[in-house]
């Protein structure tokens, strides 16, 4: 679904892929990787808005509970309610099925402040 190539980093792990004025978010496949068995996501409800850098979302693992941080700001316009129901699919797919939720973005600008691809990967080596 959103090739991680073509995504977009926060230095927290999460991942924006934009088209339009709409951005899908996840977790990075690497994040997934550390977090490991995740059990339990809670997501935004649609509607609500979300500040980039802040927290909006939980995700519990058999190790440990972590915030998630939006990437960008805007309005909650779809969450993907198949984690909710399956967690799993956040570790079997953090770049497909296992996107977070969509956001009308309000403030587009703020994908220049997110690292490509490339750059993202030396901060995790």
């Amino acid at each position: 679904m959103f090739d991680e190539k073509n995504c977009k980093f926060a230095k927290s792990h999460e991942w924006a892929f934009a088209e339009g004025g709409v951005a899908a978010v996840g977790i990075s496949d690497y994040a997934q990787k550390e977090i490991s068995d995740i059990v339990f996501v809670e997501l935004p409800k649609a509607g609500a808005q979300v500040v980039q850098g802040k927290p909006c979302a939980v995700i519990e693992s058999v190790k440990a509970a972590a915030d998630f941080y939006a990437p960008v700001s805007g309005e909650v316009i779809a969450v993907n309610d198949a984690i909710v129901d399956n967690p799993a699919l956040v570790n079997q797919a953090p770049h497909g099925d296992g996107w977070f939720f969509k956001i009308k973005m309000s403030k587009p600008a703020e994908l220049e402040t997110l690292m490509e691809f490339g750059e993202y990967q030396k901060t995790i080596q």
